[in-house]
């Protein structure tokens, strides 16, 4: 095999261990919940400590590459995702956790934007460098769904800091791949990083999601969270002020002038934000209420992942026959139905109707997807096509961010207002009412089958007012595509190659 194609298979490698690391802990936050009492708002902030420091670094990361080399950088996040991983292995506490999610989160702002950034210098022909991308996208949104299984996997065998030890090898083989099969490319024209409006997209990210993620809990009104959501919107407003000043901007604001550009990456940041908070919200369903196991609750969600690996490549077929705004529309309506027969299910409606309807959304989640990042990056202008990328790419991790942060929110409080905590003691009732894992041991320890009963109906509750919201939006996103998305073919400019002036490795 040609050594481009090995050096791909090693960022494919480097873009699963991406993917399986948005939703691997997922499915072991009902086990993390019991060993170190986390409450849903921890949960949250352990799943979405990754993806806010990812959104908020990737464009800065990316620049760096740019600057002084984009295989070193490559191997420099790697690294740091390493460490992140094995300080995630050692954690004893919810505290440690976060941090590890954290360091994961700056290794993976340098792997994403880099692993693309340097296909043009390994694939030159237009149709092989298409077919490289496809491969390497596939393997980021595949490593979400497939994050489960593993974890669940590990966690029936192993302890849950096992979930973050697997990344160890993974990356290991993607540092001696990059370091032997990657050629080094460099941009010296590309803009210097911003301090300040990078400063300004971390903080605005994190104020917005600890506003959300703390509401629930402390009330929409409270002084603190009215002041961090405030103090969110206003830092994100003086970076889009800035940036729209800024000679060589790092986030091209401009771009989102382009009606197709614009539309379709809402389009894939709706994707994302729906995938992030579902993967969310279904484990605890699966564990907690039905009773599963984790490796079994991993293996439920299979259906999910059929079902976009299906669309995935009929998406791309749609989308040569009948375009991007009909293929679009089309798997955003059905994600809406997926969600609104998701929104039905109870206590009582078993596994079978959920694998129903999480396959129907497996399907427009690949239905939209593809199509949405292709006529996204087609829109582009050859002279911007690395700032453009970069900008989608942000978008869409700041909308996974958004979706744990908004839909676990939601359920949380929904869960909290319905459950009936009547004849507990009040200590054991708050701690009841932190999340369904919690209910559930106390009311073992209590022998109080009635408030398990609650718990389950209460987060059934929560779960269906988040699918609803879900279906309400995609139908929304699906009309505005359909009536407002120019077709792909009247504005679409072939990509330009990614500015790179190579250099001896």
């Amino acid at each position: 095999m040609n050594r481009r194609w090995w050096a791909l298979g090693a960022l494919v490698a480097s873009m699963l261990v991406l993917g399986f690391d948005m939703t691997i802990l997922n499915v072991a936050l009902p086990t993390m919940a019991g060993d170190l009492g986390a409450t849903t708002g921890e949960q949250q902030w352990m799943a979405d400590a990754y993806v806010v420091v990812f959104a908020a670094l990737m464009l800065p990361a990316g620049l760096l590459g740019d600057r002084f080399g984009r295989r070193s950088m490559l191997i420099t996040g790697l690294g740091v995702f390493l460490a992140g991983s094995v300080i995630g292995t050692l954690a004893d506490g919810v505290p440690a956790v976060i941090a590890a999610r954290c360091v994961m989160g700056v290794g993976g702002a340098f792997v994403m934007p880099l692993a693309l950034a340097v296909l043009p210098s390994l694939f030159g022909e237009p149709k092989d460098r298409i077919k490289a991308i496809g491969i390497v996208s596939a393997a980021s949104a595949l490593g979400m769904p497939l994050g489960p299984i593993l974890g669940g996997w590990l966690l029936d065998h192993f302890w849950w800091g096992s979930v973050f030890l697997v990344n160890v090898p993974m990356v290991g083989i993607g540092i001696t791949a990059c370091v032997f099969l990657l050629p080094e490319t460099r941009d010296p024209a590309a803009p210097k990083v911003d301090t300040v409006s990078t400063v300004l997209t971390a903080a605005g990210l994190g104020a917005l999601i600890y506003g959300v993620i703390e509401a629930p809990v402390r009330g929409w009104g409270d002084p603190l969270v009215l002041a961090v959501l405030a103090a969110g919107v206003a830092l994100i407003g003086a970076l889009v002020l800035r940036e729209r000043e800024a000679a060589r901007p790092m986030l091209d604001m401009s771009l989102l002038r382009q009606r197709t550009f614009l539309l379709s990456t809402l389009a894939a940041t709706l994707v994302m934000f729906v995938l992030a908070g579902l993967m969310f919200i279904l484990p605890g369903y699966l564990q907690a209420v039905l009773g599963n196991d984790a490796f079994g609750t991993g293996v439920r969600m299979l259906p999910l992942m059929g079902g976009l690996i299906v669309a995935t490549r009929a998406g791309g077929l749609a989308n040569a026959r009948f375009g991007a705004r009909a293929t679009m529309s089309a798997g955003l309506v059905v994600l809406a139905f997926a969600a609104l027969l998701g929104s039905g299910t109870t206590v009582d409606s078993g596994y079978g109707f959920t694998a129903m309807w999480l396959s129907v959304a497996g399907v427009g989640f690949g239905l939209a997807v593809v199509p949405a990042m292709d006529a996204a990056l087609g829109a582009l202008p050859a002279d911007r096509s690395g700032s453009g990328s970069g900008l989608l790419m942000t978008v869409r991790q700041t909308g996974g961010a958004l979706g744990i942060a908004l839909l676990g929110s939601l359920l949380a409080g929904a869960y909290s207002g319905r459950l009936d905590t009547t004849g507990v003691p009040a200590g054991a009732a708050d701690t009841a009412g932190d999340s369904v894992v919690a209910a559930h041991a106390v009311a073992a320890k209590l022998g109080a089958q009635r408030l398990a009963d609650s718990a389950d109906a209460a987060y059934l509750h929560g779960m269906s007012l988040v699918m609803f919201v879900i279906s309400a939006t995609a139908l929304v996103s699906a009309l505005l595509v359909a009536a407002f998305l120019t077709t792909p073919g009247q504005e679409r400019q072939e990509p330009a190659d990614v500015a790179a002036t190579p250099v001896d490795a």
